[in-house]
């Protein structure tokens, strides 16, 4: 029988008691599906109640095969190697007994004599040099992902569950775990924001609070069929609205001749030309007609209200941001940063960066590449001025701001709107909730607190603070602006970025990303020793 997971009337709601999902009907077989959707809609809580680790409210799970977890982030012991991620330790440690002749007659029947060499062609696949004795807490998070990937490939369980498994990756990571998922022939439930990922599974799972709905194909067709949609829904949102205005126009006429007629019918009663009774039976008798006309009007109009409310929830969840931004007023020709013969680092012996020397001009768009561990956050904290050179000069001859991934220059205690009115002490109200709007924060939403916003509304809240008000920072840095994003989320960024005219600096592994802003040139750090710190190459976008 194949492997396959079935979801049956599935339902879950958060401790605080609001439902996440209700009656979710969903089944997997051996194929890679990504399940996608905005932060807060339930997927790592669908992840978890698949795996066994939450139990639902109502409904079912049925797993018919074995399946195995990489979860986002793992807490290790001190002494946890990753022998322990492949759950290896006792059967390494007995064929250290058998080398040392200290095995039984017994032990040495049920030894697994190719155990290291399957486990080093797994961490061979998943691109990680290190062997099963070197201890997990000397791993970068990007390393353990990298071994926790491989610990799951040579346990060979029938679904794999993912949940963001190519975030703090560098390049070559994201590269690996692409081409890991690409020769599995199991099943996979990936959680990603990476499109570059998801542009190579078999089937797309998209989770909203309308409900989960289910596309075939990779990430690309399932965007093509978004796109689809959308047009049809503002079709409907078009038809509906028409309806209200007709509905309004059509009880505004009925309105119009009942008033007609009785003016007609008081005139003729104040003339004597009708009998008193008469007159009285066709009152009650109007009477009766405009309730009746009324009622039916008003059941109109809340049918076609209904419709365009229903299409234009739709259209929330569709519907990508667009943003009009005022103008930096950067020169092409402005030296906007330069950086001459710099080395750097936090311990004056061992440099990060050294002998580094490069300029941005204009508008230019550069991005910062390179493995993890190569200077990228060196360098921003260096351009910054968080870090001092040893030797070398850095030169900010423009505004600047920074995004982080935590986007620190907000005050968490205070809400969206404050923040940009100190970030943006000139602007006055009408100006500050026009900016918070084109960033998707209109009226009661710009009054948030920046403290309980997810990691999404967050990045989009800095940038309307940083980029909306009256006078934009000429160079814009951001380091690793789209992890921990939801797509949605990523989307939005990148509107906001691509209606920016001013330079930027961007630390990313997204290259998706990197190409939807439109970089221009690339800063590309390699891997250092203490004996050849990090060298930086230029070339273009």
């Amino acid at each position: 029988m194949p492997a396959s997971i079935t979801l049956s009337d599935l339902s879950w709601s958060t401790p605080d008691g609001r439902p996440l999902f209700s009656h979710l009907n969903l089944s997997f077989g051996p194929e890679r599906v990504g399940l996608v959707g905005r932060n807060g809609v339930g997927k790592t809580t669908l992840l978890k109640l698949i795996s066994a680790e939450f139990s639902p409210l109502s409904g079912t799970v049925s797993v018919s095969g074995t399946l195995d977890v990489l979860r986002q982030s793992v807490q290790v012991g001190p002494d946890e190697t990753i022998a322990d991620l492949f759950g290896a330790r006792d059967a390494l440690d007995l064929l250290a007994r058998a080398e040392r002749g200290e095995a039984t007659a017994d032990e040495l029947s049920s030894a697994d004599w190719m155990l290291e060499a399957r486990m080093a062609e797994a961490l061979a696949r998943a691109n990680l040099d290190a062997d099963a004795e070197t201890p997990l807490t000397t791993l970068s998070g990007g390393q353990r992902t990298r071994a926790g990937l491989a610990a799951l490939i040579f346990a060979e369980p029938d679904f794999l569950i993912l949940d963001e498994p190519t975030n703090n990756l560098d390049r070559d990571g994201r590269r690996a775990v692409i081409d890991l998922l690409a020769g599995w022939r199991g099943g996979a439930i990936i959680v990603s924001h990476d499109r570059e990922l998801l542009d190579t599974v078999d089937a797309i799972v998209e989770m909203t609070t309308l409900g989960v709905t289910r596309y075939g194909g990779n990430w690309s067709h399932y965007r093509e069929r978004k796109a689809l949609e959308l047009a049809a829904v503002e079709h409907d949102l078009a038809d509906a609205e028409k309806r209200v205005a007709e509905v309004n126009r059509t009880a505004q006429e009925t309105v119009e001749r009942k008033a007609r007629r009785d003016s007609v019918g008081k005139k003729k009663a104040a003339r004597g030309d009708m009998p008193r009774i008469l007159a009285g039976g066709l009152k009650r008798q109007a009477e009766n007609t405009s309730g009746e006309n009324a009622r039916l009007a008003e059941r109109r109009r809340t049918h076609a209200m209904e419709e365009a409310a229903a299409a234009r929830e739709k259209i929330e969840i569709l519907q990508p941001l667009s943003v009009r931004l005022p103008p930096t007023g950067l020169p092409a020709s402005r030296v906007v940063l330069r950086i001459d013969n710099v080395t750097v680092g936090y311990a004056p012996g061992n440099p990060v960066l050294r002998d580094l020397s490069f300029e941005i001009t204009g508008p230019e768009r550069i991005a910062v590449t390179g493995p993890n561990g190569s200077g990228k956050t060196t360098l921003l904290s260096l351009v910054t001025g968080a870090l001092q050179p040893f030797e070398g000069s850095v030169r900010v001859m423009v505004k600047t701001a920074i995004l982080d991934q935590r986007v620190s220059l907000l005050d968490s205690a205070q809400s969206i709107r404050d923040n940009f009115k100190r970030l943006n002490p000139r602007a006055d109200e009408n100006a500050c909730r026009a900016a918070l709007a084109r960033f998707m924060f209109r009226a009661d939403a710009a009054l948030q607190i920046v403290g309980t916003l997810s990691g999404g509304q967050m990045l989009r809240a800095g940038l309307a603070c940083v980029l909306g008000g009256p006078e934009p920072p000429s160079l814009l840095i951001l380091d690793e602006p789209t992890n921990h994003l939801d797509i949605d989320s990523i989307a939005a960024v990148e509107a906001g970025l691509r209606a920016y005219d001013g330079a930027l600096l961007v630390v990313s592994h997204d290259e998706v990303f990197l190409s939807e802003i439109g970089i221009t040139r690339r800063l590309e750090l390699g891997l250092r020793s203490p004996e050849s710190p990090s060298a930086p190459r230029s070339s273009p976008g």
